[in-house]
């Protein structure tokens, strides 16, 4: 095994799965079922495993943690990675979005997941329960994009 001259950080994936009819869109979360940030809302998304794509990372994780095997297309916003966004250690996450239409999918939690539930977005890009991590901060970013 090589050995790096650099520290690397965990490299994780998260979803921005939107939908809902003009006015009254919402965003698909999930509540933690562990630490860290036990119990709080977050965006669907995990560790990408060694030798995965990034895309389908996402998908699995999408798909694991709310029970929606999502086909329709997820397109990179960008990448999070502040040093302190996880209190386990510097992690990078390269953020998806997709969009499920005007009809919301019904969702379950799942994997690490205890809850997954759709929630309205107000006109600014905000969410109106606290959101773990900088999952507000890529929720408000995602929309602008």
């Amino acid at each position: 095994m090589p050995v790096y001259e650099f520290p690397r950080p965990a490299l994780t994936v998260d979803v921005v799965l939107l939908g809902g009819r003009a006015g009254k869109r919402s965003v698909l979360l999930v509540r933690r079922a562990f630490e860290p940030f036990a119990g709080a809302w977050a965006l669907p998304g995990g560790f990408v495993d060694e030798g995965e794509r990034l895309i389908d990372a996402a998908r699995r994780e999408l798909a694991e943690e709310t029970c929606l095997a999502f086909t329709g297309e997820l397109e990179q916003v960008g990448a999070w990675g502040d040093p302190g966004r996880d209190p386990r250690g510097w992690t990078v996450s390269v953020v998806f979005r997709g969009d499920v239409g005007a009809e919301l999918p019904v969702v379950c939690g799942g994997d690490d997941a205890a809850e997954a539930a759709w929630h309205r977005i107000d006109s600014a890009g905000a969410v109106a329960v606290p959101l773990a991590f900088d999952h507000a901060e890529i929720v408000a970013a995602s929309l602008g994009w």
